[in-house]
This record gives C-alpha cells, structure tokens and sequence, in this order.
C-alpha cells in the first residue's frame, strides 16, 4: 500500500492557528464574518493557500522565487497572529462591560478596533498577493516527494571501503546465525536503526555478502523498500529474485500463496532496505508468507526510525552509533583517491582531518566531502571546501544534503516547528528534556489531543524526534540529548530569518526585522544592547 508519508508543510500547524485565532473572535456572532469584509477575505486567504504549502515546502531548494515567497508569507501571517491576538485581548476584557449575549455590541467593538488601525488591512492585502502568486508559481494541491537523487540500494558493496564497522557487524551476525535466539517463532525480525547517512544500508550489504551467511541460508533477497510501502510489489520482488525470471501475477492473494510455496521448504534470508512505514498491520500483511520458511530464517530491516523497527520487529534492534573521527579520516582519505605523498603532505592532511571534523562522525558526509576532493591535491581548493557549508552544495555534488533533509520532510508538521525551535540553540548543546518541553508549551507548539496534558504531549513530541535521531541521548547524563551538527545545520537552515541566535561577537550585531525567535547564547561581556534593528 502506497502512502503520503511526510507530514505536512511547517506552516501548516501555523495557518490552523491563525485559523483557530479567528474562530475565537467571531464565536460570539455567526453572522459577522459575513458582515466584516476585511475578516471574510483574511479567512479566505488562510483557506485558499493551506492546500499548496506541502508543495511550495519540497520546491523551495529548487526555486528561489518559492522561497522568497515562503519567508513573505510566513512573515505576514506571524504579523496576522499578533494583530488577532490583540484583537481577542481587546475583545476579552471589553467582555466584562457589555451585557450578556449582547452580539452587536462585541460586533462593535470589534468594527472600531478595525476603523481605528489600517494593520488588518495591510497584512489582508499582503496576503491577499502572495496568494495570488502562488498560480504564477505553478504550486499544486498535491505534493510529491522527489527522489531523483537517490538510487535504489542493492546488495554489492565492496568490503574495502567498509571503516569502523567490526563490531556492529559481528553483534548482528551472531544474530543472523544463531537458530535458537527467537522465543517469538521461526522467523526473526532485527532491525538496524539510525539517522541518515550513518551506514545502515552499507552494514546490510556487508553482512549480506559475508561468506557465512552465503553458507548458512538457501536463499538470500535484497529489497529497497524505500518511501513506497507497497506490499503487492515487494512480494512480488521477493518471488522474482527467488525465481529469477519475471512474475506475470499482480494479485496480493495469489502472490502470497506464491511465496509462501517457494519459502516453505527453504531458509531464507532477505533484507528490507531503507523502511519508512510504521503501520503494524501494514507490516503484518507483509510477512504473513514469510512465516512458513525453515527454522532460523531471517529478515534484516534498515530504517531511520525506532516507530519502523517496534513495528516490524521480533528482536530489539541494533542501533548504529557515530564513527570515530579516525574512522571517518579513512572513510575520506579512501574516497579522496589522493596519492600516498599527496596524504602525506602535513598541510593537506592537517585541512584533510579538519574537514573530517565537520563530518561528525556521519560516514556519508565523509564519503560525499572525499568525493569532492577525488584525485585534487590543491591545497587551497580544500580550504575551500573547509570554509563552505554543506547545504550549499548541489544534491549531485554531495548527497547527504538531500539524506537528510528527507527525514525533516517526514517530520509530521507539528514536530517541524519544535525542531525548528532547536536551531536557537549553539552546537554541542546539552538539552534538557523536560526544560525544552516546557518552552515548547510556552511558544504554543504543543497541540492537545485527548486527556493528554500538555506535558504529555510534548514528552511524545519530543520522544518522536529521538525515535527519528533528530535528538541523541547523552552518552552519560540521564535525561540530557544532543544534536548531530549536521542536524544543527538542518534546523538553522529551515528557521531561516525568523530564527536568530547571537553569540559572542566584538561588534554590534544586526537581527532582521522578521526575526521573531531570538536566543543570546553569548559568554562573557556581551550585552544584550549590541543587538541592534530588532523590531517591537
């Protein structure tokens, strides 16, 4: 079963606010948004473009003019919100003067504050445009992610090129080996979980390939799940790889039969690549076959997500850690290709290992920089690529840029903005759970559901974003997370002007005008006057 999988555009939850702002007002009178033309065209522009922002969010690395259009529309409706905020305040404590169940006297009050600011009609206008340029853009209802940078996985690898991996490698292949290690039934279920970029497919293809597995199973089977869970193709994969010829049938019933024949007598082996789907009964249906093969048959999957693995799962899974910075150095000097006096020229090396460093122990950063680096010993050409950021390169240059952004695009919308929330806060930062759940409350992030209170809801917010590896526990304090640099970079990047962080600097310091969230992380003595044209 194919599904939309990202969970809306970071705007989105912003939008049902400003929405939910405004049914407030007008709960009072039925009638007076009819009556109140700047409020029913408001109500309008909120309506019509809530339905492209999943849209405008995936093209705005490709198209300037979405993004430039994304910033002037997130700014008119933060400055919308305000001026509806005001208005509530406004119409509250006007409430205790009028008599009860007086509408057209709160009808009145309302109709004055109109007459008395030309802001509402400003920010309707404002709005009013950037709804209109949303045709010019060509955005759409619906929305797609694209993955035309990446490549389906397959099951070669070349062992060489594998770095810090041994004991990952050897704790899983106990597992794959061992025939009596599931009280569950015949057939085991391990999950490799971790974020993007940290080497759970490159794990899968080497344990694939080892010779004992080649030995020990009748059958092995490679499958790249990847964003489309659709059990009809993967099964029918999984029949094709067993047959090695084409399969004609396109029936989930009668695939199923089909496979649960070919697998009956044999013990297979078979990896799921890169899953997205959390659905337990989705995931149920599609092993269904599986579950007749011989004892110590086994399946492998690799996922982002630790909500994948629970629901997949027979056994705990194995989550990968951050490679050494050693590690890594090799990694990219493999990738580098340089020559053996090129490595051994001390400037080289010295920028070589800095530009390591950046990587953070994310082997496809290290992979993908010592790519840009193939068979080029200029020095200066890698300071270069020192002094850049990653998310400026091309998605055909280096591929951990789209990697990681496309764990941020399945991010329901709700959870985008506590991420975003993060980037006001330095690299390295020690998060303290219950601290960073209370200033989510505070911006008004957290959406109630059910008797759930606000703690609890951020306390599954925040335990979402741990299971996705946006936030890393500490590897000592309980209760304490960090965040991948790289990740960092990430939650800057999509705060853009409306997030700013100010950190110790000798001069003065000046905040965009759109800035809405700022944060003054800096030492020492910085006062907070050096920070200058931020707006009232």
């Amino acid at each position: 079963m194919a599904e939309k999988l990202y969970g809306g555009a970071y705007l989105s939850p912003f939008v049902d606010t400003v929405l939910d702002n405004m049914s407030s007002i007008l709960e009072e009178d039925d009638s007076f948004l009819e009556s109140n033309n700047l409020l029913g065209r408001l109500q309008n522009c909120l309506y019509d473009v809530a339905p492209v922002l999943d849209d405008a969010e995936l093209k705005q690395f490709t198209d300037k003019k979405v993004k430039k259009w994304l910033v002037d529309l997130q700014d008119a409706l933060f400055m919308a919100d305000d001026l509806l905020d005001e208005l509530s305040t406004k119409a509250a404590i006007a409430a205790t003067q009028m008599d009860p169940g007086n509408s057209s006297s709160w009808s009145r009050l309302v109709d004055s504050y109109i007459e008395d600011t030309g802001d509402i009609e400003y920010i309707v206008r404002r709005l009013e445009s950037a709804v209109a340029r949303k045709n010019y853009l060509r955005l759409k209802e619906t929305a797609k992610v694209d993955m035309s940078w990446r490549i389906p996985s397959t099951c070669l690898v070349e062992p060489s090129e594998i770095c810090g991996r041994k004991e990952d490698k050897e704790a899983i292949l106990k597992l794959l080996l061992d025939d009596d290690d599931d009280a569950h039934g015949d057939l085991s279920v391990i999950p490799i979980v971790g974020m993007g970029g940290i080497g759970k497919t490159t794990l899968a293809q080497l344990l694939y390939n080892d010779d004992k597995m080649k030995g020990n199973f009748d059958f092995r089977g490679w499958v790249c799940v990847s964003e489309e869970f659709d059990v009809t193709k993967v099964t029918k994969t999984i029949i094709e790889a067993i047959t090695k010829s084409p399969c004609n049938l396109n029936d989930l019933n009668l695939l199923q039969q089909e496979l649960k024949e070919k697998l009956s007598t044999r013990k297979f082996f078979v990896v799921f690549d890169d899953a997205w789907n959390e659905d337990y009964e989705d995931w149920n249906r599609l092993l269904k076959p599986f579950q007749n093969g011989v004892k110590g048959s086994k399946i492998l999957i690799t996922t982002r997500s630790k909500k994948v693995a629970s629901a997949a799962q027979t056994v705990s899974p194995h989550e990968l850690s951050l490679l050494s910075d050693e590690d890594c150095w090799l990694v990219f000097s493999k990738h580098a290709r340089l020559s053996t006096d090129s490595m051994e020229n001390p400037i080289l090396r010295k920028v070589g290992k800095d530009i390591v460093k950046k990587c953070d122990g994310l082997p496809l950063a290290a992979q993908a920089l010592g790519g840009l680096l193939r068979g080029n010993s200029d020095v200066e050409y890698w300071k270069h690529i020192l002094k850049s950021e990653v998310w400026k390169f091309s998605n055909d240059k280096i591929k951990v840029v789209p990697a990681l952004r496309i764990s941020y695009y399945y991010l329901p919308s709700c959870l985008k903005e506590c991420f975003v929330y993060c980037s006001l806060y330095p690299k390295d930062y020690e998060f303290d759970k219950d601290e960073l759940i209370l200033l989510w409350m505070a911006q008004n992030f957290l959406q109630p559901t059910g008797r759930n209170t606000l703690e609890e809801v951020g306390d599954e917010y925040f335990n979402e974003l741990v299971a996705r590896s946006f936030l890393q526990p500490h590897s000592t304090l309980t209760n304490i997370f960090v965040m991948h640099d790289l990740v960092h970079d990430l939650a800057l990047m999509f705060g853009g002007e409306f997030y700013f962080r100010a950190e110790e600097l000798q001069n003065a310091v000046e905040v965009d005008i759109k800035t809405r969230h700022l944060s003054h992380n800096a030492k020492g003595n910085y006062p907070i006057s050096k920070l200058l044209g931020v707006c009232d």
